[in-house]
């Protein structure tokens, strides 16, 4: 017999079992199912298997990472609102992946920008995380770390901020990585500039300096803060991109820039114990380590504290001297490659 139009599928049950499905009965064992798995409803979202493990090693729950993102829900968001984001999720058995495309399946009340990515040649629809219901929707699709990018979206080529992307030598110790931020913090009192610092959330330290500039004049003037910065001592820090090339001294890194993506303050880590990257005073920043903020731990810490520490100032207008000196300075990332190809010939030749 053939079924009518808009007719449900049979389903294969009895009346019996019909009727008791439409009574409720049968609900039941789903319900508890859900329960089980923490599947939970918040704020209209829905949220699923709350109390699996976030990742390996992670000593915390997907519920501890939404309950975090509550917590936080006031400071981080104004750093994600309007601006093309990225986002590293980490599904049950599966290494960690960052996403760019926002998925098909999103649901239609989550903003989204279109943007041509150079690097891939193709078009990417970057997620606006502009409110608390698609930061928890994210929260739900396991994304753990926010990386948005330092433009909003509606001003592609006027970076909001400079950030100085300090990085210790594998296995060097986090104070190392302090010495070399108060290098940043005096080569920018210098230039009668200032920044803010907070934590990579990694084992790094990141300082942000708030700008009215264009693209190109702010990415020179990274590259001129760094370059001083790194002179001031030398045997404490470099500049050099190549690996190789730094002889156990800290990393620079002044290549966040244009399209750059960073992880946002206050945003948790996909590392063991979820580490969350949270700015702190810089007369504070001496006596902290990466270890002290997580996402146990940082709502513990919120009373009192103001977003940023207080500490991040209005925007600067940048030296017109400092960017011209920026620009006679080599982009790491270009003379880095260029360099590689020379030493691959010359190994080749050798």
């Amino acid at each position: 017999m053939e079924r009518a139009e808009g007719a449900p599928a049979p389903t294969g049950r009895t009346s019996e079992e019909r009727a008791g499905r439409e009574g409720g009965a049968s609900t039941a064992p789903r319900r508890r199912a859900k329960e089980q798995r923490g599947d939970a409803e918040r704020d209209g979202v829905s949220l699923t298997h709350l109390d699996e493990p976030l990742f390996d090693g992670a000593g915390a729950t997907k519920r501890d990472l939404v309950d975090y993102l509550a917590a936080v829900a006031g400071l981080i968001l104004p750093e994600l609102r309007g601006r093309p984001l990225s986002v590293i999720r980490v599904r049950v058995g599966q290494q960690p992946f960052m996403q760019k495309n926002l998925p098909d399946y999103a649901p239609e009340w989550i903003r989204s920008v279109t943007w041509w990515a150079e690097s891939s040649r193709r078009e990417v629809r970057y997620a606006l995380c502009d409110d608390w219901r698609t930061l928890l929707w994210l929260a739900n699709q396991r994304a753990v770390e926010y990386h948005p990018t330092l433009v909003l979206a509606e001003h592609p080529d006027r970076p909001t901020y400079l950030v100085l992307d300090i990085d210790p030598p594998p296995g060097g110790p986090f104070g190392q990585a302090v010495a070399a931020a108060y290098l940043i913090r005096q080569a920018l009192a210098d230039l009668g500039l200032a920044g803010a610092v907070k934590t990579s959330g990694s084992k790094g330290v990141h300082v942000y300096v708030p700008v009215d500039a264009s693209a190109e004049e702010a990415a020179a003037a990274t590259r001129a803060i760094a370059a001083r910065a790194s002179r001031l001592d030398p045997d404490l820090a470099t500049t050099a991109f190549i690996k190789e090339d730094r002889e156990g001294k800290v990393f620079l890194d002044s290549t966040r820039a244009y399209g750059a993506t960073v992880a946002a303050a206050y945003s948790p880590r996909v590392r063991p114990g979820v580490p969350v990257s949270f700015p702190v005073r810089w007369d504070d920043l001496d006596s902290v380590a990466p270890g002290d903020f997580t996402v146990h731990s940082v709502p513990g810490r919120l009373d009192g504290h103001a977003a940023w520490a207080g500490e991040l100032p209005a925007p600067q207008v940048l030296p017109a001297g400092l960017v011209e000196e920026g620009r006679a300075i080599p982009v790491a990332r270009v003379q880095a490659m260029h360099e590689g190809k020379r030493r691959k010939r010359a190994r080749r030749g050798s």
